[in-house]
């Protein structure tokens, strides 16, 4: 399937932000037809069968793109992620298993929204084996440790299991921060019929922008602009909760307000 000219604009983003292995890895997964057709399938399921938004392969794009965008700023700001901290890995291998779990968070919706970041994990495995062994092919140590921190990315993206890392915590706000009015149009244009649970597909189309930045007290700060104010509906009951759960709240700063009113502060 053709790639649409906004996944390819946030692939080029992405790759922007890469050197060296990550950057390998990179091409390696958005030249991997498997995996594109996964991204794919997930949208077919969430968005034509279940009348969702995108979970499909510009929002896991998206999702890495602000893993990476923050992680940049840590790195800057001095803080070690845990692979490094704990004497396994290197900066470049926290980066790497951020790109991985952000881009294969979302496999499981092409099965179902239940339970799907543990359906990630299942499709994931065989995929994260294979790169894996391409890459860190005589470093069993290090392959141990960066699986397990995939999967601790992927299946900790929706709060609702505990994890105890920066680079998974990234993760889960990555995929946070991806709110704008752009996810919820598919699902607009396809039924503007009200429905239970619309106040997310509204809300979200208040979402202007979500500009992540570097923080003034702390390396990352999170700006998120909107045109009503039905857009904090999206802030306070899916953002900011990520946030709240992610080990790398004490890193980042959160406002949220709109145009040409006064910004409220969460964090």
């Amino acid at each position: 399937m053709k790639k649409s000219i906004k996944q390819i604009n946030l692939e080029k983003a992405i790759k922007n932000r890469l050197k060296g292995k990550p950057l390998e890895v990179a091409d390696y997964l958005f030249s991997n037809k498997e995996i594109q057709m996964l991204h794919e399938h997930a949208n077919v399921v969430s968005i034509k069968r279940l009348g969702f938004n995108d979970h499909g392969p510009v929002h896991m794009r998206k999702a890495a793109l602000n893993a990476l965008i923050m992680f940049d700023l840590l790195a800057v700001s001095g803080v070690q992620f845990n692979l490094e901290r704990e004497g396994i890995g290197t900066e470049e291998d926290s980066k790497i298993a951020v790109l991985l779990a952000s881009l294969l968070h979302d496999l499981g919706m092409s099965i179902s929204r239940e339970k799907h970041e543990f359906m990630s994990v299942i499709l994931a495995i065989p995929i994260i084996d294979k790169i894996l062994d391409k890459f860190y092919h005589l470093k069993l140590e290090k392959k141990i440790a960066l699986k397990t921190l995939i999967i601790e990315g992927i299946f900790g993206h929706m709060a609702t299991q505990p994890i105890h890392s920066l680079e998974a915590g990234l993760v889960l706000v990555g995929d946070g921060c991806d709110m704008e009015k752009g996810r919820a149009r598919i699902s607009t244009l396809i039924s503007n019929k009200p429905r239970v649970g619309d106040i997310h597909k509204y809300s979200s189309t208040s979402i202007q922008k979500v500009n992540i930045l570097a923080g003034e007290k702390k390396p990352v700060k999170i700006l998120v602009e909107m045109s009503q104010s039905v857009g904090f509906f999206q802030v306070e009951e899916v953002l900011f909760p990520k946030i709240a759960f992610s080990p790398v709240k004490k890193y980042i700063e959160l406002y949220a307000g709109v145009k040409d009113q006064d910004l409220k502060k969460y964090l």
